[in-house]
């Protein structure tokens, strides 16, 4: 085999292949098996191949593919072309590498800002997550409504999932940080979230008891018959007073305390209803004694008004109960006549009190004095022909003798 000459290199007799690279020849390697022109054949296409995935870089470039993708495949071919066994211009294609990474240098500045913003919104996107999912873990943890609020919970964590997936990377630290709040707003809510519900069903269990425990007292007031209806009345209210529940036997429990209820009244009814028929007879009396009573003179016979209310009152008494529907009117019109004799021996009263007497006998001197002065004072004022002083003088002493009449009328 001898020496061939071939552009950017040559092949040896002993079949080792030189490629002059930038001005220096280089060994590249020896194919002693192969003719010349297998050589040449072989470590042009390998110089092909590097030709191939520049011009593939320069068309990406030129249809301004993603320009971080783009560099970093030049920086490989950079490397792939530094001494590379490959017989060809190797020169010139490191010249186009060169040419397409400087190219890059302002749309690599415009990604690293457009990444910048896009990391940005997706810490703000996470953020609002976290203050949301704060917000809700802060509530009262007797008041919330755990119903809508582990719902939010459950769309907060799906939207920080779809954040992780479609939003660019962001920091580790701040990634790590955000989910260390988010994460304790969540463990914290599910924690209130648990003791709430233990809480509330420990709170069930005791009121399904008290219920039954109600019901219980009820059924057993049955055998008292009316005369459990004041007992039944306080076991209502404290059946009333029970925590609202929820529980299936609530509307069991319910229906047997209300028959037991139902039960008491009826007997009650029954005994209130034989009552009355039996105090019709006691109506009777009572209506021919207010009749009587009614009749009684007060004016000017007071002490005769009232022993006759005394034996009135009396046979009252004895004269028992009355039906219900008839014990307001009847005792209402037994007390007006009591209020009648009470007004006049009261007024009575009132006129013998020395005290009083003293007073009025006081005021009408004072005034009958007033009314001679005024009286004299008339007199001068005729003897003068003054119209206006006559008029004064005569409306004061009127006045004056207008009092009097009321003393007088009062004593």
């Amino acid at each position: 085999m001898s020496t061939l000459e071939i552009s950017f290199g040559r092949v040896d007799e002993t079949g080792n292949v030189y490629v002059v690279d930038a001005g220096v020849e280089r060994l590249i390697g020896s194919q002693p098996a192969m003719s010349i022109e297998e050589a040449v054949t072989f470590y042009s296409k390998r110089y092909q191949d590097l030709a191939d995935n520049v011009r593939i870089l320069e068309q990406r470039a030129k249809a301004k593919a993603d320009p971080k993708s783009i560099a970093k495949s030049a920086d490989k071919l950079i490397s792939d072309l530094a001494s590379p066994a490959a017989l060809g211009d190797l020169e010139a294609l490191r010249v186009r590498v060169t040419a397409v990474k400087e190219s890059l240098s302002e749309a690599l500045a415009e990604s690293a800002a457009k990444h910048a913003e896009a990391v940005a919104a997706a810490v703000v996107a996470r953020e609002a997550i976290v203050l949301e999912a704060e917000k809700i873990s802060a509530q009262d943890p007797q008041k919330i409504n755990y119903k809508s609020s582990t719902a939010k919970m459950t769309e907060l964590f799906t939207a920080w999932q779809e954040n992780q997936k479609s939003s660019v990377k962001i920091p580790k630290a701040k990634a790590d940080e955000l989910w260390q709040r988010f994460s304790k707003a969540r463990n914290s809510f599910d924690a209130h979230k648990r003791s709430y519900f233990a809480a509330a069903d420990q709170a069930a269990k005791a009121g399904k008891q008290a219920k039954l425990d109600l019901v219980l007292k009820a059924e057993a007031l049955v055998a008292k018959g009316g005369e459990g209806s004041t007992d039944y009345r306080e076991l209502l209210a404290a059946w009333k007073a029970l925590p609202k529940t929820k529980l299936k036997t609530d509307d069991a429990h319910w229906a047997r305390f209300k028959a037991a209820g139902d039960a008491i009244y009826a007997a009650r009814s029954e005994k209130l209803a034989a009552d009355d028929v039996a105090y019709s007879a006691n109506l009777e009396a009572k209506l021919a004694l207010l009749t009587e009573a009614e009749a009684i003179t007060v004016e000017g016979n007071l002490e005769a008004a009232k022993t006759a209310m005394k034996s009135i009152n009396a046979r009252w008494e004895k004269a028992g109960k009355v039906p219900r529907d008839q014990m307001r009117a009847t005792e209402d019109r037994l007390k007006a006549v009591e209020a009648k004799i009470k007004r006049v021996e009261d007024e009575l009263w009132r006129k013998s009190d020395p005290a009083t007497i003293d007073r009025t006998n006081s005021v009408r001197t004072q005034l009958e004095a007033g009314i001679a002065k005024l009286e004299a004072e008339l007199e001068a004022a005729k003897t003068t022909g003054d119209a206006t002083k006559i008029a004064k003088a005569q409306e004061a002493l009127d006045t004056k003798k207008a009092w009097l009449e009321v003393v007088i009328a009062n004593s």
